[in-house]
Formats: structure tokens, C-alpha cells, sequence
């Protein structure tokens, strides 16, 4: 076994995205093996109530989309209107709705919605205002992280942060999380 993903199974606007990322400078993006298995992970919620925090240009945003069943919504959230732009223009899938928001105050107006699956790429959700969005999931729901692994473009004093984050989300006894030093590092947790 292998982890290549071949190129006829990525999101139909994947490459574009990709291209328009690489041209905007964006750095931050989640790797394939990453968005593959975010795709795989929203196959198993039918019907389901996706959020998305951290939009950046769409490229994790178009695997979850196409994972997602017919009767599925997306509410993918980042606070650049430059990245989020590059994803409005190749991500017109009806299921989808994009927001232009400052990540705190989204949460913080949002806190009584709940969502079936839940990736937080971004500070918020994973770093600040954690037990917020948390409680946005239903019980069953997936929370997924990535970028736990040390990373090149980590500012000084982040590999601390992750390990800290790591150590919080083990001692909760509201989910169930396996981490995984695969990929960029990721943990999926389930919500009890």
C-alpha cells in the first residue's frame, strides 16, 4: 500500500485552486493527504452540518465538498478577503457558504449552532476559544485538526502551543481523539 492519491480523484477545481494558491503566495494550505481524508470523513456523516474554520483559498474546502452527500451544507468561515476570494471564484457548489469573519466573533455569535463535523484550520477553534467550539458539536460529531506535527512556517514559541492544545484535548472526558503522526499530524476526536 501506497499514499499516492492520483490526480483523476481530486475536486474538479483542485488544480485551479492549487495554481490560484501558489500565485497569491499562500503558504498555509492543508496538504492532499490531509484534504483526502477530510473527504472521507464527511462521506461518513449523511445529511450532515459541516463548519469549516479557516477557509484560506478552498483547497481543503473543495475535498470536504466532495465528500459530502447531495443533502449536506458547508459553512467555511476565514477573515481574508484576498484567500477567500480565490476560493469564491472556483467554489460554486450550492451546498456551500462562505463567510467573511473575524474567527472569535463567529463563534462567539454562532455558539448555541451545531455541527455534525467540525475542521478547525485556523487559531480559532483549535488554539482560542476551543471549549466554544467544542460545544458546537453534536454528540457523533467529528473535530479535526491538522498542522500538529512541527511545521517550517511555525513562528517561535508554536511547537509549545501544539504540544500544550495536545495535552488539553487528551485530558477531556467529552470526546474520544486519536492522534495520528501522519500527514502534517492530525487528530480526529469524537464528540461523546
Amino acid at each position: 500500500m501506497n499514499e499516492t492519491i492520483h490526480h483523476d480523484t481530486y475536486p474538479k477545481s483542485y488544480l485551479e485552486i492549487d495554481a490560484a494558491t501558489k500565485a497569491s503566495g499562500f503558504t498555509m494550505a492543508s496538504e492532499v493527504l490531509t484534504c483526502s481524508l477530510l473527504q472521507t470523513l464527511a462521506a461518513t456523516k449523511p445529511r450532515g452540518k459541516f463548519l469549516e474554520l479557516g477557509t484560506g483559498t478552498g483547497l481543503s474546502t473543495s475535498w470536504i465538498l466532495k465528500g459530502m452527500d447531495a443533502h449536506s451544507t458547508l459553512l467555511s468561515v476565514d477573515n481574508d478577503a484576498v484567500f477567500l476570494n480565490i476560493a469564491q471564484t472556483y467554489l460554486t457548489d450550492k451546498r456551500l457558504k462562505l463567510v467573511l469573519s473575524d474567527g472569535e466573533e463567529w463563534i462567539k455569535k454562532n455558539r448555541n449552532t451545531r455541527f455534525d463535523y467540525i475542521f478547525a484550520d485556523t487559531w480559532h477553534g483549535k488554539y482560542f476559544c476551543l471549549d466554544e467550539t467544542l460545544a458546537m458539536l453534536k454528540a457523533g460529531g467529528l473535530y479535526i485538526i491538522d498542522d500538529m506535527l512541527p511545521q517550517p512556517n511555525w513562528p517561535e514559541g508554536h511547537a509549545e502551543k501544539a504540544t500544550a492544545l495536545m495535552g488539553t484535548l487528551e485530558h477531556r472526558t467529552d470526546i474520544t481523539l486519536t492522534k495520528m503522526n501522519w500527514a502534517s499530524g492530525i487528530i480526529v476526536a469524537v464528540k461523546k
